[in-house]
């Protein structure tokens, strides 16, 4: 009997499996799913994005996220920069130069020993000789190589 039993209960299960129809999250998903439909941003969509990107209020919510992670770090790592990962060094200068530099192109690498490496574009020379000052500001940086250079404005 528990053979039958448990042949039954697995033939169903079986089954149901077979016959189950992919779900979909919302009636207006595509039913091929092999397709990609991807529609490009427009204009506005992408303007406005980049305004919110460049506002006063998302530098000062980068401004207290690198607070943040520097209280964390000095409460977890009794103040010491030395025990700093290269992803946090690269996620903490990234963000500080973000805030503080909204129109540059910049990318951040970090390396042993608290070696950073700017490179990228920014729009003017001022903003170029910031990035220097920005990234030392955040501990653990020892050493600051800026690759980055001034962008030729488009005509």
């Amino acid at each position: 009997m528990k053979k039958v039993t448990f042949l039954l209960i697995s033939g169903l299960l079986v089954l149901s499996v077979g016959c189950e129809t992919v779900s979909k999250t919302s009636e207006t998903a595509p039913n091929n799913t092999n397709v990609s439909q991807v529609e490009t941003p427009k204009a506005q969509q992408t303007q406005a994005a980049k305004e919110d990107a460049q506002s006063e209020l998302r530098r000062r919510q980068l401004n207290q996220d690198i607070r943040a992670r520097e209280q964390r770090n000095n409460t977890f790592n009794e103040g010491s920069a030395q025990n700093r990962s290269e992803s946090n060094l690269e996620s903490e200068v990234r963000s500080k130069l973000e805030a503080n530099i909204p129109r540059g192109s910049l990318t951040v690498k970090a390396s042993d020993g608290g070696v950073i490496t700017v490179s990228g574009t920014v729009t003017n020379q001022q903003e170029l000789a910031k990035i220097e000052r920005l990234a030392k500001e955040i501990k653990g940086v020892k050493t600051v190589n800026v690759k980055a250079v001034v962008a030729q404005p488009k005509s």
